[in-house]
């Protein structure tokens, strides 16, 4: 499978991989536009565990395959950047990466969201920061940026019971929408965080087993990848001594 991110030299040395397995997923807006506008506050959370396939059988056993060596492979990084549900995604240097979504149609206008994401995996943990977000597109849609704040975290666990282990996620989402126009300056705030918590919660409730499903397909991917490239030096050593 190639790559879909443009790395630079080895920007994972000496920062990756070397502290402890949860990812964090935080978004930081600037300040709303007007501090004394009315604003809607929308939550929603959803915990998720799932048995991780056992490889011990496998190129001479689970050992091999730890879960703190693929979130530091490209593989694992690109699993949690989600690559694949991306229009574009490129390294800025380090940990730090653009992640462009594909346009979307928001009411009358078109939009493209814009991520900047840190990528921080360790021996025990994965962080992953939403270090900006903002929509691309019109002058009109680039004033909605001044009208929303958002957080979210993505916390996801491995952990060994017995003779089983298990992947964990735990996905936080919160928003503050600023109400500025009519005629929902008119209603009373509730009309707005009601319907908006339903439909994150909605949201959130379908993305945690996606999210799950997703990064033990990445996981086994990276296993066969390893697989292949250890079959292959032998043959490469045979080569040279020859």
């Amino acid at each position: 499978m190639a790559s879909k991110l443009a790395f630079t030299a080895s920007p994972f040395e000496g920062y990756l991989g070397r502290k402890s397995g949860w990812m964090k997923l935080g978004v930081k807006k600037a300040k709303l536009s007007d501090p004394n506008a009315k604003k809607a506050n929308l939550s929603a959370r959803k915990r998720g565990r799932m048995k991780i396939p056992s490889y011990s059988d496998v190129g001479g056993g689970k050992g091999e395959f730890q879960l703190k060596d693929f979130f530091i492979h490209t593989c694992g990084i690109e699993a949690v950047l989600n690559t694949g549900a991306l229009q574009s995604c490129h390294s800025l240097g380090a940990n730090l990466y653009r992640c462009v979504l594909p346009p979307v149609q928001l009411l009358n206008f078109k939009v493209s969201p814009v991520l900047d994401l840190q990528v921080t995996p360790t021996d025990e943990d994965c962080v992953l920061e939403l270090i900006s977000c903002k929509f691309d597109g019109s002058e009109a849609v680039g004033r909605q940026n001044e009208h929303f704040s958002a957080s979210m975290r993505n916390h996801i666990t491995w952990e060994t019971v017995g003779a089983e282990q298990y992947l964990d996620i735990d996905v936080t989402l919160d928003v503050v929408l600023e109400i500025y126009t009519l005629p929902f300056t008119l209603m009373p705030i509730s009309a707005v965080e009601r319907p908006g918590n339903i439909m994150m919660q909605v949201l959130v409730d379908r993305l945690v087993p996606l999210l799950i499903q997703q990064l033990l397909q990445r996981y086994e991917e990276w296993i066969q990848l390893q697989l292949q490239c250890s079959r292959s030096l032998p043959l490469i050593d045979n080569e040279f001594s020859t």
